[in-house]
């Protein structure tokens, strides 16, 4: 063990990883616990740091490649290790689209590029479907590979502009700043850029770096001002795991709770020996179960998300027990990968071989290699990484192969399942902005029919909305009817003021946006105005019964509110009952259970769970309460007396949890006509 070893640190990390893994099994009381991910990257700003800065203080330059030859010895092979066991087990678990879909996942989490990879789909890491990504963890250990690269080139760069620590300090902080002034501005504006792009996570590395830089005598000789810190900076992290949430723009100012209690531990234990003889919470870090886990801590990050990830796909309401059972699972692989894979690699002599850079005089004549013939014999310092890019280089070919292997796999029946969730309803398949963005305010009705038509319907609501739209214009077509709609994503038609779990904030945008949209329709003078929204039941599922009554009874008198504008005006109404909410999304349940040659009906919901029945009854209350307003139900058609289904006359019902599938949506023109001409 070094002697620059700190249990301390150790503690940190088992303190960092049980947060995420408490946060990803599903323990609610520490909601977040994924801002263990940020005491990681302040940990490694710290220890690359002063590693770094020691060298260049040592010897005036980097050895940048036994640095980065370093790192891969560290990390790839029990990564490489994971991601193929985690691709072999898919095969078994994941439809051919997912198994093609998350092995192009793997191909960047290889290259340590996942985050980038997640970018460009937008994949929101809080969103319900990132629980069916098994690689999608691999984001943190992209952002720090990605930190590798650029870090030695920045303290390199103060080091030849002024060799000292002022001027160290100076560049750390001003590319801190710079990194945290603009996470700040992206947590609100682009949430995914602020929470996958590196150099935007850079500040929280940056603070750990400036950590080392502090002037550590000043707590040498003040044990109870050592040991002040570390009690706070352990209280900020703690706030941190019991108080932020996924509902919280994240990371923005949220993340200084975790980066700067990390930062105030890390001090507290600085200094020569100061770990070992410091009273309160650097003793207590370093206790025997923390540093087990602290050991244990990178090999259990990389197993528990793929094992909790396809345990939720075969078992989807998982029991504290079974939860538990995971838990021990995943963690007894890590002892595996640990003993017999990420351990061995640190040490072994194929990942070792040019890490020292030996000079040529060092190495015996018959034993001496050429770049070139006919070149005079030299050392190539890069030979260090050759194991390495090997490494990566089978992850990536593995992966790409088990894509393509995927795909060949897809027979017709999966592919109709896929392209049946794939297509539009008939008002985005005639621009995608029928139905408006988080962000737009202005209202933007969309025409189908005819102009000259004899008469005007009005579609009004969210994407609940939106999925009517299909046999609605059809319907219409055959009655000498146009349909305008008025439609904005998440957003009611019902005057209720809500938030909005991507933005992270209260949904100004809908409010606005949804005053105006009854303005113009009122003024327009339709024959029928039909409403049709997100049902406040789905919401208020998890919600205790007293939360869930007073929610919606606030509900209600949004509702109210709307149809009266319109009763008011004398514009008729007619409310369509919300569709049933699956306990999982439909698509990839059904290719699943075809995949597993199991019939569809293993993905149906019970429908005490899936109908919103209670919530039906009070939205059919408030309907019955205000004139020229109809209220129409079509649950029976996707539900019997025991279940509600996902695959119905041969067609997939739903194109995830709660949206129509077009294809099935025009199978109920026929209903929709006789309901409401």
């Amino acid at each position: 063990m070094a002697a620059s070893f700190r249990p301390d640190i150790q503690g940190l990390r088992a303190l960092a990883v049980g947060g995420v893994v408490a946060y990803h099994f599903g323990l609610t009381a520490l909601p977040g616990g994924f801002a263990g991910v940020d005491i990681f990257f302040v940990i490694s700003g710290w220890l690359i740091t002063t590693h770094l800065m020691q060298e260049i203080g040592d010897t005036g330059r980097l050895d940048l490649w036994r640095f980065y030859a370093r790192r891969a010895r560290r990390l790839l092979p029990a990564a490489l290790f994971v991601i193929l066991a985690t691709l072999a087990s898919g095969y078994f678990i994941l439809a051919p689209q997912e198994q093609a879909l998350y092995s192009r996942g793997a191909m960047f989490a290889s290259a340590y590029a996942i985050n980038l990879w997640l970018l460009r789909w937008s994949f929101d890491y809080f969103a319900t479907d990132a629980t069916s990504n098994p690689f999608i963890h691999f984001w943190s250990l992209s952002v720090e590979e990605q930190f590798y690269l650029a870090w030695p080139a920045l303290l390199l760069l103060a080091a030849w502009l002024r060799p000292g620590r002022r001027t160290t300090v100076a560049v750390i902080g001003v590319a801190g700043l710079a990194s945290f002034a603009a996470c700040l501005w992206l947590t609100s504006a682009s949430p995914a850029w602020a929470f996958y792009f590196s150099p935007l996570r850079a500040w929280e590395f940056a603070a750990g770096g400036l950590a080392t830089l502090a002037p550590a005598t000043l707590l040498w000789h003040r044990p109870w001002l050592r040991a002040a810190l570390g009690w706070f900076g352990l209280a900020l992290i703690a706030t941190a795991y019991l108080l932020l949430s996924e509902d919280l723009p994240f990371p923005g100012w949220y993340a200084l709770l975790p980066v700067a209690g990390t930062v105030l531990v890390l001090l507290s234990g600085a200094g020569e020996q100061a770990h070992r003889r410091a009273p309160g919470p650097a003793a207590a870090l370093s206790l025997a179960p923390l540093q087990w886990i602290g050991t244990l801590s990178y090999s259990l990050y990389l197993w528990h998300w793929p094992v909790i990830v396809y345990a939720r796909m075969l078992v989807p309401d998982l029991t504290g027990l079974e939860r538990l059972g995971c838990g021990l699972l995943a963690l007894a692989l890590s002892v595996l990968t640990y003993h017999l894979i990420e351990n061995p690699a640190r040490r072994g002599a194929w990942l070792t071989a040019g890490a020292r850079a030996p000079s040529l005089d060092a190495i015996p004549e018959g034993k001496r290699y050429a770049l070139f013939p006919g070149k005079p014999l030299r050392t190539f310092p890069g030979i260090a990484l050759i194991p390495a890019l090997a490494l990566t280089g089978v992850g990536v070919a593995v992966a790409y192969a088990n894509a393509h292997l995927a795909t060949r796999n897809i027979d017709q029946a999966q592919r109709g399942i896929e392209q049946a969730a794939e297509q539009p309803s008939t008002a985005r398949a005639t621009d995608k902005n029928c139905l408006l963005d988080f962000h737009t305010v202005t209202p933007k009705p969309c025409v189908f029919g005819a102009t000259d038509a004899a008469h005007t319907i009005v579609l009004f609501g969210d994407s609940h909305a939106d999925h009517w739209s299909t046999p609605l214009v059809e319907a219409a077509k055959r009655n000498d009817t146009k349909v305008v709609t008025y439609l904005k994503s998440s957003c009611r038609a019902s005057r209720l003021s809500t938030f909005n779990t991507v933005l992270k904030r209260d949904y100004t945008e809908c409010d606005a946006w949804r005053e105006q949209a009854i303005a113009d329709i009122i003024r327009s003078k339709p024959r029928l105005v039909v409403i049709s929204e997100f049902s406040i039941g789905n919401l208020t599922r998890e919600m205790s019964a007293a939360g869930r009554a007073a929610e919606t009874a606030r509900w209600q008198a949004g509702l109210r509110s709307t149809l009266q504008a319109f009763s008011r005006a004398g514009v008729e109404t007619a409310v369509i009952r919300d569709t049933p909410i699956n306990d999982s999304f439909a698509d990839t349940c059904v290719a699943r259970a075809l995949w597993q040659r199991e019939t569809p009906s293993r993905c149906d919901t019970p429908r005490a769970d899936a109908a919103n029945d209670g919530a039906a009854a009070a939205e059919r209350a408030v309907v019955a309460s205000v004139p020229d307003t109809l209220y129409v139900d079509l649950t029976n058609r996707f539900c019997g007396p025991n279940s509600c289904h996902v695959v119905i006359g041969g067609k997939l019902a739903f194109r995830d949890r709660h949206h129509l599938a077009t294809a099935f949506a025009e199978t109920l023109e026929g209903p929709i006509e006789r309901a409401l001409f």
